[in-house]
């Protein structure tokens, strides 16, 4: 929508300029073209000033195939994986123990 009004640009610097950028259920789906470009101009000008934060399901040896052109997944996950501290998390989901105890 940014895009499409003339906002793209400012979204893009108030995204970059965030202190932590949290970025929640990634990997559900390919990205497209312009998703690509998107986000690797989001991790080109937040790398190094700025923490982000990525929480997936899917495992981090199936994010290139899920970002699909191998030149901008390669840029990407040289941003995002090089310089990450990675957590693990094992078990059940949460939600399903929550709703057991309700």
């Amino acid at each position: 929508m940014a895009r499409g009004d003339g906002r793209y640009s400012k979204f893009i610097n108030t995204i970059a300029k965030v202190n932590l950028l949290v970025i929640d259920d990634w990997g559900f789906s390919p990205l497209t073209d312009q998703e690509r470009m998107d986000f690797l101009e989001i991790l080109e000008d937040r790398h190094g000033i700025h923490s982000t934060i990525i929480a997936s399901q899917l495992p981090i040896e199936h994010w290139h195939k899920m970002i699909g052109n191998p030149t901008l997944a390669d840029a990407i996950l040289d941003r995002v994986v090089h310089n990450a501290y990675k957590i693990d998390l094992k078990g059940g989901s949460m939600r399903k123990k929550q709703s057991k105890s309700a």
